[in-house]
């Protein structure tokens, strides 16, 4: 072999280097006989003995020397392929296929498979399908779990062209060709770290008493220190159990910091804090309930008490009661069981009136809009919106696409009065057409943008004043200059009347006005039957003394034969589920307003012993509208949001679309059936 093989490049100079230096020794040789022909002769003599030690040395040394380099490249070659089989990290090759070619130690030791097995890679890692092979050249990467370990799984394709090229015995016939090298990375701990890591992130919690003054009002003065204390004591105990830090802000208000593990305990005991400060009693009529705010990965300490900020306004907005958790991703509700109870003091309904008189005064116009397929409280509270605006000289639109059944008699009776101009009542295109941003918009009775006449509205106007009843859910318009959400109130109606009383001195409201508002009021309380408080009959004493006619009111909300059949057929036709839940499918063939039936027949449900709620499913225009009541047991707006609505607390309902019946009941029965396991309701 050494015969055919020889020496190249560096080391090959290396080897000649002692001929090279002879040619030098004779040029000194000859140069020596000019100096001294007897020094000559004996350098002479000198360089023949150097030249053919050099040359036997060469000779003889060459084979040696090609013989220990190709021994040294098959070893070296034996040794790289033996630390590719010993190497730590699960080392594969892969056909295009996916099938496996070559394995590891690690490999096989890991993944249990034999040497040289021919399996394909979706068998030994089912996660690692066809399609998930790389089809590029760049680096494909997945996560897998193999025996409770993470591995990153990396593959990359190598063109067998490469491979080949300076291969004398193979050669590739497709260009295209290319093999998978696929290694596995252990991330197992580095992953818990990152666990541990987040663990340790902090949370911001804010926790709010909600009914505070009106607590200690109930009990004797001497025994308001006590019940402060056990409050505190009762917050203080309940968060260092899960390593939180409580300080006492104010004497209502508390800043929470906990990490977020303990956080996750919190969520999945859904806050029992809510539940357990209600037993606090020591005499006082009135329990004690908690709005709680929390934020966490929002990037900084700040930004997650602002995101705990922005929870607890969600909380008091839905009634209090109840905990939110806001993160980067979603919002979360827990608790929000109980009825808020209502505030006798009217200090803040007289500070709103006097903000929306500013604002009132200084725009051009206003433009009162309310929710779609609008009902009787959205149509009065628009009315007395624009009533206040008209007695200080400003030019009033109302916003109805839709004159349905439910508000056709009062739009009648206005219209018929000939008290109002031909522009009171604007579809969306008109009044896009006549709001600028000098126009006030007013949207009553409603604060979910989506659920708005004309959502465009909202970001073509600057000033934006919302008054609504309804509970505050994720969806809210967050541009409005003036925001009254009350959901203790009874209806928009009731929150409107009140505002009248203090907004002007000069306020006085036609009687097809007070018509129009007591009208709201009396449907949203069920003929004053749910939701009522003092300050709604106060608000209807008002609207009384201001031509409000009970008998007149009545006489233009009688139905026709015809819806009410339909209504006692909805009625007739429900079934129950799980022995409290009354269930109706209501088909709405036949009649003008098949939602407001649904919602007659929901209230009439409730009439039956043993129901805690009732659920009336209405299929109207391709859509399926759920009419959710109950009486004080339970919370149908947790029940509505799940479906992507939302309501009050006994009265609340939700849009399905591209749903049958059938399909929308079975999805009511399963979000029920869920939540009850879930301790939600």
């Amino acid at each position: 072999m050494s015969r055919n093989v020889g020496l190249k490049g560096q080391v090959r100079v290396y080897v000649l280097w002692p001929l090279l230096f002879s040619i030098l020794l004779i040029i000194f040789n000859i140069l020596m006989y000019f100096v001294d022909r007897r020094a000559g002769f004996l350098t002479t003599v000198f360089v023949v003995i150097y030249i053919g030690t050099a040359l036997f040395l060469y000779f003889k040394n060459r084979s040696l020397i090609l013989n220990e380099f190709i021994s040294f490249a098959t070893r070296y070659g034996q040794v790289q392929r033996q630390l590719l089989r010993e190497l730590e990290i699960p080392y594969a090759l892969l056909d295009e296929s996916g099938r496996i070619v070559w394995t590891n130690e690690s490999f096989e030791e890991t993944l249990k498979v034999k040497r040289n097995s021919r399996r394909m890679i979706s068998a030994v890692i089912p996660s690692i399908t066809k399609n998930k092979l790389p089809e590029i050249e760049n680096e494909t990467e997945i996560m897998i779990t193999h025996e409770e370990c993470d591995y990153r799984v990396s593959m990359k394709k190598v063109s067998m062209l490469s491979i080949l090229a300076d291969s004398d015995i193979i050669e590739t016939l497709d260009k295209n060709s290319y093999i998978i090298a696929l290694f596995m990375f252990d991330e197992t701990k580095i992953n818990e770290l990152q666990v541990q890591i987040d663990e340790q992130k902090l949370a911001v919690a804010l926790i709010y008493i909600d009914n505070f003054d009106e607590a200690l009002s109930s009990i004797e003065e001497v025994r308001r220190s006590l019940l402060v204390a056990l409050i505190d004591r009762k917050i203080n105990k309940y968060m260092s159990a899960y390593d939180g830090l409580v300080k006492k802000l104010e004497k209502d208000k508390y800043l929470v910091l906990l990490k977020k593990k303990h956080l996750k305990s919190l969520c999945e005991n859904r806050f029992e804090l809510l539940e357990d400060v209600k037993t606090v009693n020591i005499g006082n009529e009135m329990s004690l309930t908690l709005s709680i705010g929390v934020g966490m990965e929002a990037g900084s300490y700040l930004k997650d008490y602002e995101f705990a900020r922005t929870c607890i306004d969600l909380a008091l907005g839905r009634g209090g009661d109840q905990a939110v958790v806001k993160t980067p991703e979603s919002i979360t509700y827990y608790g929000g069981k109980s009825l808020m109870s209502e505030k006798n003091t009217r200090v803040k309904a007289r500070v709103k009136a006097h903000a929306l008189r500013e604002i009132i005064e200084s725009a051009d116009k206003v433009i009162v809009m309310g929710h779609k397929i609008p009902d009787v409280d959205a149509f009065g509270s628009a009315v007395g919106v624009y009533r206040a605006a008209k007695s200080f000289g400003k030019k009033v639109h109302i916003v109805v696409n839709e004159v349905t059944t439910s508000i056709r008699p009062l739009y009648e009776s206005m219209i018929k009065s000939g008290d109002y101009d031909d522009t009171l009542i604007l579809n969306s295109i008109q009044a896009m057409e006549a709001a600028d941003q000098h126009t006030a918009l007013v949207v009553v009775d409603v604060n979910r943008p989506s659920r708005t006449e004309c959502e465009d509205l909202i970001t073509r106007c600057k000033t934006i004043v919302v008054l609504d009843h309804h509970r505050q859910g994720s969806e809210r318009i967050d541009n409005a200059t003036l925001s009254y959400i009350e959901p203790y109130a009874s209806s928009a109606s009731e929150m409107v009347a009140e505002i009248l009383q203090y907004i002007g001195d000069n306020i006085k409201l036609k009687p097809i006005e007070a018509d129009c508002l007591y009208s709201g009021m009396m449907v949203d309380t069920n003929n004053f039957m749910n939701k009522t408080g003092v300050r709604t009959f106060e608000a209807a004493a008002y609207l009384r003394r201001n031509g409000a006619d009970v008998t007149r009111v009545r006489k233009l909300f009688r139905t026709d034969m015809d819806a009410y059949r339909a209504r006692t057929d909805a009625v007739r036709n429900f079934e129950v589920f799980n022995d409290v839940y009354a269930i109706s499918l209501f088909d709405g063939d036949g009649v003008d307003d098949p939602t407001v039936i649904g919602a007659q027949a929901a209230n009439e449900l409730l009439n039956i012993n043993g129901v805690k709620a009732s659920f009336v499913l209405t299929d109207y225009q391709n859509t399926i509208y759920i009419s959710a009541r109950s009486i004080d047991e339970l919370n149908v707006q947790l029940v509505m949001e799940r479906l992507g609505g939302g309501g009050h607390l006994n009265v609340a309902g939700a849009q399905l679309e591209n749903v049958s019946l059938a399909d929308a009941r079975n999805l009511l029965m399963e979000t029920l059936e869920n939540m009850q396991k879930e301790g939600a309701i």
